[in-house]
């Protein structure tokens, strides 16, 4: 039992060991709640994808640096930036003031605005159009809050509210709602292959993602400089196209650069 024992705890040991070097064979662990479609989620090949995952690969590549990615839940991410853990997080995070006072962000590299979705067949091409007629949300999200408050100023006939996007699609598609608003990014990726559906005006909300890192940590302002010189040659405006299937506008984060976010 001893001999056996004693193997048990070399071949342990050996395995611990063999993880600890696996654990830092990269030079830079990011952060990822792996699931988020379409910023980092996995293929039908088990591959990790999504246009965080391009991004933050293309930023290493120019930093000279591997990267790995490592898969932890979303209010984990905080945590472990912190503490060391990885050196950095992606997963669409916003930059808020209050994150700010605990974490350093890049410059945003996108608008998470809300935006408003029609069947192409309605001749729909605004919100102006949408006087009097019946508009979906999602039931308790932004879009619900920006039409309940808006609903005076264009007119909205009716808010019906739906939990999630697939049952909120089927009654735009039935023609039981003539609109549906929610997060641009996710109607974006969610129409880019169905002509009949199209998401017809932007609607500006404020929230920006960015890269997360431990606070006043200098990685943060080396991917800064990076960011700034892939927007210059409009990488990650390409990267909306591929993964959005519409062209990034010139106003957005996407496009414009913008100073390293700093708290107040």
């Amino acid at each position: 039992m001893r001999r056996f024992s004693i193997l048990k705890t070399a071949l342990l040991s050996g395995v611990l060991a063999f993880a600890g070097v696996a654990a830092h064979a990269a030079d830079l662990a990011v952060g990822a709640n792996i699931g988020n479609v379409p910023w980092e989620f996995q293929d039908e090949t088990g591959k990790t994808v999504g246009f965080e995952v391009d991004l933050v690969t293309e930023v290493a590549k120019r930093l000279n640096k591997s990267v790995e990615f490592v898969n932890i839940p979303f209010n984990g991410l905080f945590s472990a930036v912190q503490s060391g853990r990885i050196n950095m997080a992606v997963s669409s995070i916003t930059i808020t003031e209050k994150r700010l006072e605990s974490v350093s962000f890049a410059q945003p590299y996108y608008d998470s605005d809300q935006s408003l979705t029609v069947m192409a067949a309605s001749g729909i091409k605004d919100l102006k159009g949408m006087s009097g007629k019946i508009v979906g949300v999602d039931t308790g999200s932004t879009g619900d809050m920006w039409a309940t408050n808006n609903t005076a100023k264009y007119g909205l006939g009716e808010i019906r509210r739906f939990e999630g996007l697939q049952p909120a699609m089927l009654d735009l598609a039935a023609g039981r709602i003539d609109g549906y608003i929610s997060d641009i990014p996710a109607l974006q990726y969610y129409v880019k292959d169905k002509p009949e559906i199209k998401v017809v005006e932007r609607i500006p909300t404020g929230e920006k993602y960015s890269i997360m890192f431990n606070k006043g940590d200098p990685l943060a302002k080396q991917v800064n400089d990076v960011i700034t010189t892939l927007k210059g040659e409009g990488f990650i405006a390409k990267l909306h196209e591929t993964w959005f299937g519409a062209k990034a506008e010139d106003t957005t984060s996407t496009v414009k650069v913008a100073d390293m976010p700093a708290a107040k």
